[in-house]
């Protein structure tokens, strides 16, 4: 067969039997604080963190300090009382013998020093400079998640790698309340970036759950005051994208109800420079309002941030340029006022700060709503900016910014985000930027600067800023999502719970082709040189292939009750966004079709229509 097959276990099967083994040798040998157990990565996707395993004959409280290369860069945490401990370590160095410090409580004079070596991780090579003191940083290092090819980092204080994912996890980095964190899952159910769902997972690389989201989470999620997610989705049955919020049960990972902005929007109402039909709002960022108990989503291919009730799902108010809308919306737009007044263009990461005010990343790609005043990327800027506004007078306006003072070079027309700490203390990453071969500031985005220009440049920079003064600049050779500073050791949540990690929710019924196709049975395998594979999960499985250009493709299922076929899509171009190109293949005729198994029911065999001929793969799927 020219169709080659493999099964992947879930990342939680493989990281429950690498503990299991890991308990295993840990009861079968008696380790103590003195001769401790070591095992380096045990969960498999974080090579600088470990765990160390030992006995005390008494219920004690353990002490860890994990040695920095200078004292400034030491990491500390203390935890709670057993007699069994298994202590997650994380914030090692790559490539490096790291030095453990390990003591009861209180006790410093009975430390054990234990030695930790390391492999080497590519985003070592990736940072550039970092600028700040570690008086400013403390025990905080700079989380960012991915936008091309690199993988998930932390860098301390003294740009230093401390944490590196080996698996493509993607989008934003969220603390949750109980220390963990939060990050898509690498397992992509449709190009080019929507991915089943969430991971909440511990530094140390454990994930304790995935949050399925049904039609693929892509950009963002919060969490409710009741503990409920808001995940970004798409409106699939309308054949659209990047349109659709869902409220997920925080508990069981089921979709409770939701949310399709056309409801408030009209497709086509507003058009900023990246629109497509398809892509029609492009929601990058979702914010939650206690306050007014409201929702504000960040519309990339509208030039605006929406504000909607969340129970009624009404337009209370828009921020954007007015002259890119239709009249009907303009009671809902506000009017500017004061002298430096700009409005954001293709924005990001919208939040609300505690005191009202409306806070973006101002990418400011193309600068207008109209075409013939597009700005060039060489006449471009990008900003961290703060509106403030009043919902009665319906007016706004701007009283801080950030970024456009630093021209092209702090241009990123894609991804980024800030942060508010307190007033005039800001977290400002500029993650996007890009430069063609000759070192100009790239038209591209940045994923298809690097495909379409081996000698392209990436590059981020990441600013915070406290009362007009920068204490901090990190830049990174690579483009990155969104930057969070926070201490890798949370306050609370850092003992390891063991046992299998749980796998929540639904991924939906994927979208299929109703139309029998008029096609040649040619009864032979599929050509060798489509190179075609199929990886199967539990709850889906993805179809691997190359095609060539405008080729017909239907990926078929035959059951015994039923036949069910899938796109392929072979067309070839540049989306207008790609706010992350992890998952981009570096050919461009290879294609990649994720099938969910929701819905399906028994044995299919799979096939594959090419043009106008059918192929067989030898290859059967059982649902």
């Amino acid at each position: 067969m020219t169709v080659t097959y493999e099964y992947k276990q879930h990342l939680i099967e493989q990281q429950a039997k690498s503990e299991e083994l890991m308990l295993e040798e840990f009861h079968q040998g008696h380790y103590t604080m003195e001769d401790p157990l070591i095992k380096v990565n045990p969960y498999l996707i974080n090579p600088l963190a470990a765990v160390i395993l030992f006995e005390t004959e008494e219920e004690t409280a353990i002490t860890v300090r994990v040695k920095g290369k200078k004292k400034e860069q030491d990491f500390y945490h203390s935890f709670g009382r057993a007699k069994e401990h298994v202590l997650p370590i994380i914030g090692l160095y790559s490539d490096y013998e790291n030095q453990i410090e390990i003591y009861p409580w209180q006790k410093y004079d009975e430390k054990v020093t234990v030695t930790i070596q390391t492999e080497a991780v590519k985003q070592d090579s990736l940072v550039e400079s970092m600028e700040t003191t570690p008086a400013y940083m403390q025990d905080n290092v700079l989380m960012m998640g991915p936008a091309i090819s690199d993988l998930a980092m932390a860098v301390d204080s003294a740009g230093d790698v401390r944490m590196a994912l080996t698996v493509p996890m993607a989008w934003d980095i969220k603390r949750q309340k109980n220390g963990n964190l939060i990050m898509g899952s690498e397992r992509v159910i449709r190009m080019p970036y929507f991915v089943s769902g969430l991971y909440e997972f511990s530094p140390v690389g454990k994930i304790y759950r995935e949050v399925r989201v049904p039609r693929g989470y892509h950009h963002d999620q919060v969490r409710l005051p009741n503990g409920d997610f808001l995940a970004l989705s798409c409106d699939i049955e309308n054949g659209t994208v990047e349109d659709q919020l869902l409220v997920i049960d925080g508990v069981t990972g089921h979709e409770k109800r939701h949310i399709n902005y056309r409801n408030f929007i009209r497709p086509g109402a507003s058009k900023s420079g990246s629109w497509s039909d398809e892509d029609w709002f492009h929601c990058n960022a979702v914010w939650y309002d206690e306050n007014t108990h409201s929702i504000t989503l960040s519309g990339r291919h509208i030039n605006a941030m929406v504000n909607i009730d969340f129970d009624t799902e009404k337009l209370n108010w828009i921020i954007s340029d007015p002259e890119g809308w239709p009249e009907e919306y303009h009671p809902y737009i506000f009017k500017p006022k004061g002298d430096k007044f700009e409005w954001p263009y293709e924005q990001h990461a919208v939040s609300i700060t505690p005191l009202g005010d409306v806070m973006c990343f101002d990418n400011h790609h193309y600068g207008s709503p109209k075409k013939e005043n597009y700005l060039a990327a060489k006449d471009s800027y990008s900003r961290g900016v703060k509106y403030r506004i009043d919902t009665d007078k319906m007016e706004i306006e701007q009283i801080w910014q950030y970024g456009k003072e630093r021209g092209s070079e702090f241009f990123s027309p894609y991804i980024c985000n800030t942060t508010y700490y307190n007033e005039g203390h800001y977290l400002i990453h500029s993650g996007g930027i890009a430069y063609d071969g000759e070192g100009n500031p790239s038209e591209d985005l940045g994923p298809f600067a690097a495909l379409d220009d081996p000698n392209a440049k990436m590059e981020a920079i990441t600013v915070e800023v406290a009362n007009g003064k920068k204490e901090l600049e990190l830049r990174v050779a690579s483009n990155y999502y969104r930057a969070t500073k926070m201490p890798l050791y949370a306050k609370a949540g850092n003992n390891l719970s063991l046992g299998r990690g749980t796998i929540q929710g639904s991924l939906g019924i994927t979208s299929q082709i109703d139309l029998d196709i008029p096609c040649e049975e040619t009864g032979e395998d599929l050509p060798k040189s489509c190179e075609g594979r199929i990886v199967d999960e539990m709850d889906m499985f993805t179809f691997y292939a190359k095609f060539e250009s405008g080729q017909m493709v239907l990926l078929v299922l035959e059951g015994e009750k039923e036949t069910r076929r899938y796109f392929i899509s072979t067309s070839k171009g540049k989306r207008g966004a790609m706010c992350t190109g992890t998952f981009l293949p570096e050919d461009d005729r290879d294609t990649r079709t994720a099938v969910s198994k929701e819905g399906l029911e028994g044995a299919y065999k799979v096939s594959v229509i090419v043009d106008d001929k059918k192929y067989q793969t030898g290859i059967t799927i059982h649902a």
